[in-house]
């Protein structure tokens, strides 16, 4: 009886010693030698197959022990393909629970306020995390293929910052870009002091766009939104540069003269009245906000004022406004002389 009780006694401290030993094994960091290694599991790659793989770089200790565990526990068959990025203090137990969640490597891309859509297009195609399948040069394709009941593309995608796992496609960023624009949008206009001139959210994108592309100042946006609500009220032509740039297109080279002003097209706000047909940028939170909260007033100009902060002199009279160009054009010619 007492030889039984000292074998049972050997085996519980056996067994005790065994599981302090494994979760000792489980709580101890892997051997990463630098700030961060790059886990690829590919799709079908087993447990064991992982810990070889780590093994081999002489980042896991005791591989069989790692493998030996996910099969008894029942993880094994529940780790997910994907990137894993694993940071200098990562455990077994913790490489674990990555493995199984699916708590892949994100990468991201932040769309800029105030870009065009083929501007988009363009940081997508140079992305190498993202899985390509839209021609840069397909702005023209992007609302079949979004299936997107829009005239066009432009100003429909949010200017945000984006996190995905690698292999996601250029066209499901897109979705997630063009569903936030919606909510933000939506969110705006619902919330928006009425204008009898703007009679859709998307002419309020199309007046967002454009006072986006007027001024990088914030504080400055709901001053210009109230000037252009003005002048469309008045019937006044919009006049703004922004406009007809991007009317012309890729042949504007970056300095914009006084036939540009003449030359017809259905952005030129210089010789047709009312909003372009659509908008000429994406226009982010700010830009939205102020299409919808215009600063009141009754200027109906602005000119830079030429101090180098990108901010503007608003003028309710013509008068007003000829002296502030002519001011600004004095600070530009003063500027040439000291060949700044």
């Amino acid at each position: 009886m007492k030889h039984c009780l000292l074998a049972i006694l050997l085996i519980a401290l056996a067994l005790g010693s065994t599981h302090l030993w494994l979760q000792d094994y489980l709580a101890t960091p892997l051997n990463i030698a630098a700030d961060e290694y790059t886990l690829v599991v590919e799709r079908g790659t087993s447990l064991q197959g992982v810990a070889k793989l780590l093994a081999s770089q002489g980042i896991l200790q005791a591989p069989a022990v790692f493998s030996g565990y996910g099969r008894v526990s029942g993880l094994a068959g529940r780790i997910q393909a994907g990137e894993y990025a694993l940071e200098t203090g990562t455990t077994p137990d913790t490489l674990f629970d990555m493995l199984v969640t699916g708590r892949v490597k994100l990468y991201s891309m932040t769309i800029i306020e105030g870009w065009t859509v083929a501007e988009l297009l363009q940081a997508l195609a140079r992305h190498p995390a993202i899985a390509h399948s839209v021609e840069p040069d397909s702005v023209e394709d992007l609302t079949h293929l979004l299936g997107l009941d829009y005239p066009h593309p432009e100003g429909l995608f949010f200017p945000d910052t984006y996190h995905f796992p690698r292999g996601t496609s250029d066209l499901e960023l897109l979705r997630q870009a063009h569903e936030l624009l919606i909510t933000q949008l939506n969110q705006a206009w619902s919330g928006r002091e009425p204008h009898a001139v703007l009679e859709s959210p998307y002419q309020g994108l199309i007046l967002a766009s454009i006072v986006e592309r007027e001024t990088a100042l914030s504080e400055e946006r709901a001053q210009i939104a109230g000037v252009f609500l003005r002048r469309l009220e008045q019937g006044m032509l919009l006049q703004t540069d922004p406009t007809v740039i991007y009317g012309l297109g890729q042949s504007f080279d970056g300095n914009l003269v006084r036939r540009h002003l003449k030359t017809d097209t259905p952005y030129n706000t210089y010789v047709r009245k009312g909003l372009p047909p659509t908008p000429i940028a994406l226009p982010g939170k700010s830009a939205l906000q102020a299409m919808a909260h215009p600063a009141p007033g009754g200027a109906l100009y602005f000119v830079a004022t030429g101090n180098g902060d990108g901010s503007h002199h608003f003028t309710a009279t013509l008068e007003e406004h000829n002296a502030a160009v002519a001011r600004y054009l004095a600070i530009l010619k003063r500027q040439k002389g000291r060949g700044r």
